[in-house]
This record gives structure tokens, C-alpha cells and sequence, in this order.
């Protein structure tokens, strides 16, 4: 059950950044309480994960998650640029991130 609490932080650190991008000021309180919701989310959820999962490991993978769902969002979707550096050290990211869990009971 961990490691689902551990994913579905991931997910909620991925929402929260991307819902930044949508505040736009102070007349967008919707996307600003979305980033609340879900840093608060992603926080919880980190804590219920961290209670099994050893804090070293679940905040590297947490992170990583982050870093390679923004990642691969920004590419696909708002279609930033990207050079083939950049997926190889993201693809890096990942393979890190697969072998925390691997390497963990």
C-alpha cells in the first residue's frame, strides 16, 4: 500500500506544478486553490508512503516522479523544446528512479 501512497504523491507533485502554470494572478483563484489542493495532497500522501517505504528512498522517487512527469508533459503536450541531451539525462532520472524501487523490499 506504500508504494501506491508513494505514486499517487508523484502524480499530485506532478498536478501541482503543472497547475502553477495556470495561476495567472490574483483573479484565478481556482487554479491557485488546485495548487493548494494538491501540494497538500502530495505532501500527505509522501508522509503515508514515508511510514513504510524508508524517507531516503520515497522522497528521491517522489521527486522523480515530479521531475520526469513534468518533464514529459512539457515535451508532449505544450510542446517545449527538447534536445536529445535532455531526454537522455531525463531518461536517466527514470531508470534511477526504477532502480530505488527495485533495490527496495
Amino acid at each position: 500500500m506504500a508504494w501506491i501512497f508513494l505514486l499517487t504523491a508523484g502524480i499530485f507533485e506532478i498536478l501541482w506544478v503543472l497547475g502553477i502554470k495556470h495561476c495567472q494572478g490574483p483573479k484565478t483563484i481556482l487554479p491557485l486553490l488546485f495548487v493548494i489542493f494538491s501540494m497538500a495532497s502530495s505532501v500527505i500522501f509522501l508522509w503515508l508512503a514515508t511510514k513504510t517505504i524508508p524517507m531516503t528512498i520515497a522522497y528521491a522517487i517522489w521527486t522523480g516522479i515530479g521531475i520526469v512527469g513534468v518533464f514529459a508533459y512539457g515535451v508532449f503536450v505544450l510542446k517545449e523544446p527538447c534536445s536529445i541531451l535532455n531526454i537522455i539525462f531525463a531518461t536517466l532520472i527514470l531508470a534511477g528512479v526504477i532502480g530505488l524501487k527495485l533495490s527496495t523490499k
